[in-house]
């Protein structure tokens, strides 16, 4: 059956059942969205505080392709897999953006028998975060131009205003457009343009503020643009908007508690992207999650270059928590892909491209342990093509790299299939905690941050940036030197070309542009040619979604 066709059998459990006998939650702290999900009330979130906080599980992987890694099934396998050998655990996970879900990627919810139900519902609208983050974003966009139309009592420039609108959807025709046209009851044309909301600031607000509090300051201290003449930098509370974007996202910033097909419960909450925003989901998530269990699972965006370095130095610095242990997926498949061989032939043995493709996962998991200092399993999710020697060379190169690899079928088996994993997860676990450090200090100025992220996880041999972005970067850091950074580049390389396999070396970073985050707190370097709003491929994945007349939704995968 089809990752769908799996959910749309499943036995899912009441939700307010769920939370009551799993997590020990009264049912006056929930809001239920129907029968299967719920959000979380914040005042019973406060009054966890004075509760230990459990263990933190981080699930990231090699460089993506188009063969598929299974971090996402892999997640939601280890928390089921964490239960059935009688722990208390959790799985922390983000929203699905509608963009890629009709676009290239489909779904994220996991896959066959480990995935978080009810699964049409978190990927298509889900409790409406995403609109409500969509719709504070647009709010500010909306009150920027009116300011401007009624006098400028600020003095923006309407060259130098850094807010762009937002969408839902891969829609590259809005990348760069004109605002304003029509006449002057239309207010004053100026270039503007759309990125896609997992790209919002706003969202990386959401997935960072601990309060509504918070939010609301955060929001507030958004860069909006400059004054003409002085330069003199221009925020939200100045334009009186972050008051109403927090009134949107009130309930956007509980989190939602849904259940994996074993009805284990699951926090879905957040989405920003690992390649242009920081990729976890969000910190009141994981932290009541670690406050309600003794084991908490998630997971960082794409490779462990993009999702695992942004979770540790921009969500982990600013939330005040660390992994304790990390798993790193990786499959056979993916891995002959990295070594040169093409999709159509990734089914045959390849024991020699398997090898030659084994860098990409030694660079990752030398990332993790000697950068990081963080102790790292490799997790191989199991495809039924993959032969025993090429498993048994998996096995073999990554214990000879100090770590041990754990074969996984919980794609078909479910949290039975990743039974050892756990184990040696638990095993791991038990052996001491960990010298978790940051890539960088944060006193550093942010060209060398950039460098050090470049230089150490990518194997690059420098970094560049034209003029523009240079004069960006110095202007930056007279007054942000102290943010982390968020390198907003390919997923699919560790240098800037998309096309370059393996584990690159010597090649130079190239930053094309830099974007501050004052709300978020941290600054953007978009590199290469990503573009924070995508496209749609030639033949997106919406064409094969449909709905019949009973109201079952299909193609959804």
């Amino acid at each position: 059956m089809s990752d769908i066709e799996i959910a749309q059998r499943a036995q899912m459990k009441p939700i307010i059942e769920l939370a009551r006998d799993r997590l020990g939650i009264p049912a006056g702290e929930l809001d239920p969205y129907g029968h299967y999900k719920a959000k979380l009330s914040l005042d019973y979130i406060e009054r966890l505080a004075d509760r230990p906080s459990g263990k933190l599980i981080l699930v990231t992987a090699i460089s993506p392709t188009p063969a598929g890694e299974g971090k996402t099934t892999t997640t939601v396998g280890l928390g089921d897999a964490l239960n059935r050998l009688g722990n208390k655990a959790m799985i922390c996970l983000r929203e699905p953006a509608l963009g890629p879900c009709f676009g290239v990627k489909g779904g994220a919810a996991g896959g066959g028998y480990a995935q978080v139900v009810p699964m049409e519902d978190i990927n298509l609208h889900f409790t409406g975060d995403f609109h409500a983050v969509g719709a504070a974003h647009n709010l500010l966009s909306a009150m920027i131009d009116n300011h401007i139309h009624h006098e400028n009592g600020l003095n923006l420039d309407l060259r130098q205003i850094h807010w762009n609108r937002v969408m839902d959807m891969n829609d590259r025709a809005l990348r760069d457009i004109v605002v304003g046209l029509g006449g002057t009851a239309n207010g004053f044309p100026r270039q503007d343009g759309f990125d896609i909301v997992a790209a919002s600031e706003v969202m990386a607000i959401l997935c960072l503020s601990n309060s509504l509090k918070e939010l609301k300051e955060r929001l507030g201290n958004i860069l909006v643009g400059y004054a003409r003449g002085n330069n003199r930098p221009i925020f939200a509370c100045e334009i009186n908007a972050h008051g109403a974007m927090a009134a949107l996202l009130k309930d956007a910033l509980r989190p939602n508690l849904v259940q994996t097909l074993e009805n284990n419960p699951v926090f879905v909450h957040g989405g920003p992207f690992a390649n242009i925003a920081h990729g976890c989901n969000s910190v009141i998530a994981t932290k009541t999650a670690l406050k309600l269990a003794d084991y908490v699972v998630t997971e960082a965006g794409f490779g462990a270059d993009l999702g695992a370095e942004k979770f540790i130095d921009i969500k982990c610095r600013k939330a005040g928590i660390q992994p304790d242990a990390v798993v790193l997926v990786a499959t056979v498949r993916a891995l002959k892909f990295h070594g040169g061989v093409p999709i159509k032939d990734l089914q045959t043995e390849n024991v020699a491209a398997l090898e030659s493709g084994f860098v990409n996962l030694a660079r990752h998991l030398h990332n993790m342990q000697e950068h990081f200092g963080l102790p790292c399993i490799v997790g191989i999710n199991h495809f039924t093509s993959d032969t025993e020697a090429e498993v048994d060379l998996l096995t073999r190169k990554v214990e000879h790299l100090g770590s041990k690899a754990i074969v996984c079928q919980h794609w078909a088996e479910g949290g039975k299939g990743a039974e050892e994993l756990a184990r040696e997860v638990l095993a791991t676990l038990r052996a001491g905690k960990p010298n978790c450090r940051f890539l960088y200090d944060e006193h550093e100025p942010l060209w060398e941050k950039i460098k050090t992220v470049a230089t150490k996880l990518y194997g690059a041999a420098n970094i560049e940036a034209d003029i523009k972005a240079r004069q960006q970067l110095q202007q930056l850091s007279e007054e942000y030197s102290h943010f982390p950074v968020c390198i907003a580049k390919t997923q699919y390389s560790f240098s800037n070309d998309p096309n370059v396999k393996g584990a690159p070396n010597g090649h130079v970073l190239s930053i094309r542009e830099v974007r501050p985050s004052h709300g978020a707190e941290f600054v953007v370097a978009i590199c290469g040619s990503m573009m924070t709003m995508p496209g749609l491929p030639k033949t997106p994945a919406a064409e094969n979604i449909d709905i019949g007349e009973d109201g079952r939704i299909t193609g959804l995968f």
